[in-house]
């Protein structure tokens, strides 16, 4: 068994190298722009992909094996997302699909997850979660990728419970070469593109899958871990 004193030591040493590689970045960064007088944060490289990401806003995703019911811009938080309710193909089973992409080159991930907690509160009156644990899936991209490397992405997993409602909830930032549901993982990858003069692109995704009232959320993995992968690939090949 782990102690605390050394959970919290190895906690600390973890936090002191991500901090130490975050001031590394920003000085590789800075000297350059020190240099030629031209700030990289106030002029970022391009996005390459934002029209296409943009587009997702006004007609979601088209998500292989599913058909979509219904799609239309959705006001969450400050933000429009992309809400998209599914069904699958020779099956029952339904699903809400919520994108947010990247909308401008200083746009940048910060509290989705809270907003949509509050949404889900504001929609149906209540919004519980329970059962909270990460999850992983991989991916692996089709052959017209540049690159056939198994995808890694980390995710939140959770059960939400309302009045009328309870969803097996999957939520993650998905980037061109996997996905994590923390900003700051976004934000060390974008620095470091940067130092290459490219940048990396997101969107935010939270599907919601309705369960049965209170169920167990491990039921539904095996579809959740499903729709996670469709999309994480779909959105690399069109639109990351």
């Amino acid at each position: 068994m782990i102690s605390f004193s050394k959970f919290f030591k190895e906690n600390q040493l973890s936090q002191v190298a991500a901090l130490l590689l975050l001031l590394l970045l920003l000085a590789i960064g800075g000297v350059p722009g020190y240099l030629t007088g031209k700030w990289q944060w106030k002029q970022p490289a391009p996005v390459t992909t934002l029209n296409k990401l943009k587009q997702i806003r006004n007609t979601g995703l088209a998500v292989s094996g599913w058909q979509t019911i219904e799609q239309g811009e959705q006001q969450i938080g400050e933000h429009k997302w992309s809400l998209q309710v599914m069904k699958k193909e020779g099956s029952q089973s339904q699903a809400i699909l919520l994108l947010l992409p990247q909308n401008g080159p200083m746009d940048q991930p910060e509290v989705e997850w809270t907003d949509v907690n509050g949404w889900g509160r504001s929609r149906w009156g209540k919004w519980d979660i329970a059962q909270s644990r990460s999850a992983e899936f991989t991916v692996k991209p089709p052959a017209k990728l540049p690159s056939n490397a198994i995808t890694k992405v980390e995710a939140r997993f959770f059960r939400a419970a309302t009045p009328q409602q309870t969803f097996a909830v999957l939520q993650w930032y998905a980037m061109p070469n996997g996905g994590n549901p923390s900003p700051f993982h976004w934000f060390l990858a974008d620095q470091l593109a940067q130092w290459r003069k490219q940048r990396t692109p997101w969107v935010g995704v939270s599907i919601l899958i309705p369960i049965e009232p209170l169920g167990q959320i491990e039921t539904s993995w095996p579809l959740a871990q499903s729709i996670g992968e469709t999309v994480q690939a779909t959105l690399m090949v069109s639109a990351l």
